[in-house]
């Protein structure tokens, strides 16, 4: 083979990235051997991913731009796909084909309530889609489902061939518990029920093919966090603090649970994190500051970013319109994209870490 074609062939491997991904597969590694002998032209490809559908599509897209090059007379694409390593009790209960059309699951967490963590995760989930992301939120709140209110959503789901359809709304597919129960109903369950209702709440949506699935979960660390990270192969976790020194207590509980069932951090957001007056433009930081940003880097995870403390963002979800669409050129939406930026590059830094060559 000659150096021109050698050349040739390798810049149209680097034309293909990995689904999901801005790197292309030979950044990755992920072309063990490229030959070219008597007018056959061969390409192996070793791929470890949890999805053995993305590792086909890059075989199919690496044969078919070979065949438009016509460098040879045969093209041959062999591929070795397996599962990435994982712990013992990940490998019995962990389901990927749950939720097979889902790239990336990211839960929003806390360690305590009433730290915003539904308003981030509804905010985030509309940054993400207005990047031109296929996003879906679940609402696995099942104590206190808020994102009908904070969606303006009051109806209940269409069932067709005993399959929920979600709910769009400011390009997000959503689900909630809310949708189904009445608003006054109190929810008394013990463990197994609730992580009965959450595993539905994920298999019986038609959920379609989504880049992002956001799952606001309740506060705390109980049966909710545990089915979500035992059943479905997470790309990361988000936590949710204030600054103040109580929360960021509660915080580090939060994350060292996820680090105990092998749940990767995404990273901390820091919400209600500085006040700005609409009259002189003067910061106050009610909550302290900077406690995420310490937190985070204690913890060796990312810091996100902060979240300013506006009534703004509370009228906007109280009338189901968040402020990133009722306010989308101003400085709190600007936030929540930033944050929804981090939250993409650390998912796709976190699944970059598990595609490994064999």
């Amino acid at each position: 083979m000659s150096k021109e074609i050698e050349n040739q062939l390798w810049e149209i491997l680097k034309g293909i990235t990995f689904p999901g991904m801005s790197r292309d597969i030979v950044s990755f590694g992920f072309v063990d051997r490229v030959a070219l002998t008597a007018g056959k032209l061969e390409v192996d490809l070793a791929i470890s991913t949890h999805h053995r559908d993305q590792a086909d599509q890059v075989r199919d897209e690496v044969e078919s731009a070979l065949r438009k090059a016509e460098v040879a007379d045969e093209v041959v694409v062999g591929l070795k796909s397996a599962t990435p390593h994982s712990t013992a009790q990940d490998a019995v209960s962990q389901d990927p084909n749950l939720i097979p059309e889902v790239q990336h699951v990211v839960a929003v967490a806390s360690g305590k309530g009433g730290v915003g963590k539904s308003t981030v995760a509804a905010n985030l989930s509309i940054a993400l889609a207005q990047a031109g992301y296929r996003v879906g939120l679940l609402d696995a709140d099942i104590y206190g489902p808020s994102m009908p209110m904070m969606f303006g959503i009051h109806e209940q789901p269409l069932v067709e061939r005993e399959r929920l359809i979600p709910f769009e709304k400011f390009g997000v597919r959503l689900m909630s518990l809310g949708f189904v129960l009445d608003d006054d109903t109190p929810v008394i369950w013990r463990g197994p029920m609730v992580m009965r209702a959450v595993e539905q709440l994920l298999s019986d949506v038609e959920w379609g093919p989504l880049d992002y699935l956001i799952v606001d979960l309740p506060p705390g660390t109980g049966d909710a966090q545990l089915t979500i990270s035992q059943k479905v192969p997470l790309s990361g976790a988000v936590i949710v603090t204030t600054p103040q020194d109580i929360s960021l207590i509660d915080a580090r509980k939060g994350l060292a649970m996820f680090q105990k069932v092998n749940v990767p951090v995404v990273g901390i957001i820091e919400n209600m994190s500085t006040f700005l007056c609409p009259h002189c433009g003067e910061a106050t930081d009610i909550f302290k500051r900077g406690g995420g940003e310490r937190t985070a880097e204690i913890l060796g995870c990312a810091f996100l970013g902060r979240i300013p403390l506006d009534p703004a963002i509370v009228e906007g979800g109280d009338a189901g319109e968040p402020i990133v669409v009722s306010d989308p050129e101003g400085p709190h939406a600007a936030s929540f994209k930033s944050v929804a930026e981090a939250v993409v590059a650390e998912a796709s830094k976190r699944q970059a870490n598990e595609l490994s060559i064999f």
